[in-house]
């Protein structure tokens, strides 16, 4: 399994992986949003994803800070197609969440009072790193045939993988499972 902590893997990943570390690359996005520990999520680092598939970016950043960070992409990203900078309530606190596109890739910064290896996004990812780890070859064509059809990621692997109840947070459950225990 990669180290998802960085984006150097996806130099050697499919097609439109290494189109995604050129795109961030241009953007220099990892290294601007360094001080908010930015972490890439989604269907993309997974080789699931679709035509349209979005790049996610989750940060940490402190309610102190949300001024701030909001400013940066603000001052860094405004001027891209697509910009949209909002401030929202997610599970009790107040997140930052931008978009933009660039080189063809819908792009979501959020930034979040909660640590990176905690958030929602990041356990997912590790869950369902983990799930494609143990699987064949069919039941990731097979998450990723339930995403053309129009099923979010969660809900595919949940599916294909047999989890039971709220698929986020059964695959929140498991993620957080994986990262008690030792590898």
């Amino acid at each position: 399994m990669p180290d998802f902590r960085t984006i150097a893997y996806l130099q050697r990943g499919t097609l439109r992986q290494r189109a995604a570390y050129e795109a961030l690359r241009a953007l220099d996005v990892m290294a601007t949003l360094a001080a908010y520990n930015p972490r890439l999520t989604g269907a993309i680092p997974l080789d699931v994803d679709i035509p349209g598939s979005d790049l996610d970016i989750i940060c940490q950043v402190g309610a102190e800070q949300m001024d701030a960070l909001a400013e940066l992409l603000r001052q860094k990203y405004g001027h891209l197609p697509g910009f949209r900078l909002a401030r929202k309530q997610r599970y009790d606190h107040a997140v930052v969440v931008c978009d933009f596109t660039c080189c063809e890739f819908p792009i979501q910064v959020y930034g979040s009072p909660t640590p990176v290896d905690a958030q929602r996004a990041w356990v997912h990812l590790l869950a369902e790193a983990h799930l494609l780890a143990q699987a064949k070859p069919e039941e990731k064509e097979a998450v990723r045939a339930l995403k053309l059809a129009g099923v979010k990621t969660e809900p595919a692997f949940a599916q294909i993988f047999g989890l039971t109840g709220d698929p986020y947070e059964a695959l929140y459950e498991l993620g957080m499972r994986r990262r008690e225990r030792p590898a």
